[in-house]
């Protein structure tokens, strides 16, 4: 390699790709960037397309990379970790952790160290859009902060978390959340294509009034209830909606679906029984 890799990715799944997209935005060298994944196919879509270095094994890919990315499915974090601790005390990397639930105390155990940072970005990191939540064992410097945040600078806004126990939650609420909004996209289209609008119409309709949503809570200082308040007129066609939705249930059960998300991230955490 004619440059040394700066950044190594555990595992080339949906999530790692897209950072490894934003670093490439973001004007990283190609050659800079390791990645593995046990996956021939995988690996071979992140070189050609890419162009960064790939390996089917993890300890070739993070070998004297000063920070490591930990990207591999939530239930076999254990055995990725502890294949690599020999490595990580040795090189002491900066280990960042985007897997569900896996918490710090148990990453610096199966790993022997304690640069360990936890984080949760989402799905619109893909387009530089997403926001990302970190939190980290002990308390970093400002290099130590600029270096972590930069992996996740391509892939949009960060936002640091003081308490860890907020981190399944966050995982419910953005990790998940993007889903969420696509349902109710899909909802909204169906109603509207089944009444007879056309499908591109009703596509362009819906993504369009999520945007400007969207945007209208980003860049006013107005609650999300003060917002919805504007939109429903007494006795006009938003408080029927509105309504109905309330008398279904909906906002109960958009909680529910929250609770049941961050259940399932802090589940996800438990190593299988030997």
């Amino acid at each position: 390699m004619s440059h040394a890799v700066e950044i190594a990715f555990i595992g080339g799944g949906q999530m790692a790709r897209c950072l490894v997209e934003g670093l490439l935005r973001r004007g990283t060298p190609p050659a800079r960037i390791a990645v593995a994944d046990p996956l021939a196919n995988a690996r071979e879509a992140l070189a050609t397309q890419l162009g960064v270095s790939v390996y089917a094994q993890a300890a070739d890919a993070v070998r004297q990379a000063p920070v490591w990315v930990l990207a591999v499915k939530p239930q076999v974090a254990h055995e990725v970790c502890q294949s690599l601790s020999m490595l990580a005390v040795r090189q002491r990397p900066q280990v960042i952790s985007i897997m569900a639930g896996v918490t710090l105390a148990s990453l610096q155990q199966w790993l022997g160290i304690d640069t360990v940072v936890r984080s949760m970005p989402n799905q619109p990191a893909a387009i530089g859009a997403g926001i990302t939540a970190l939190h980290a064992a002990g308390v970093l410097d400002a290099g130590q902060r600029a270096q972590i945040e930069a992996v996740f600078s391509g892939a949009g806004a960060t936002l640091w978390l003081h308490d860890e126990a907020q981190m399944d939650l966050v995982t419910a609420v953005a990790g998940s959340g993007p889903a969420y909004l696509c349902l109710l996209a899909e909802a909204m289209q169906h109603a509207a294509a089944s009444r007879g609008l056309p499908a591109d119409t009703a596509r362009q309709l819906v993504t369009q009034t999520l945007l400007g949503a969207a945007r209208m809570l980003d860049e006013t200082d107005l609650l999300p209830a003060q917002l919805r308040e504007r939109v429903t007129s007494p006795g006009g066609t938003t408080e029927a909606a509105i309504a109905v939705l309330q008398q279904a249930g909906w906002p109960q059960q958009v909680d529910d679906a929250v609770a049941a998300a961050s259940a399932r991230s802090r589940a996800l955490a438990t190593p299988p029984a030997q």
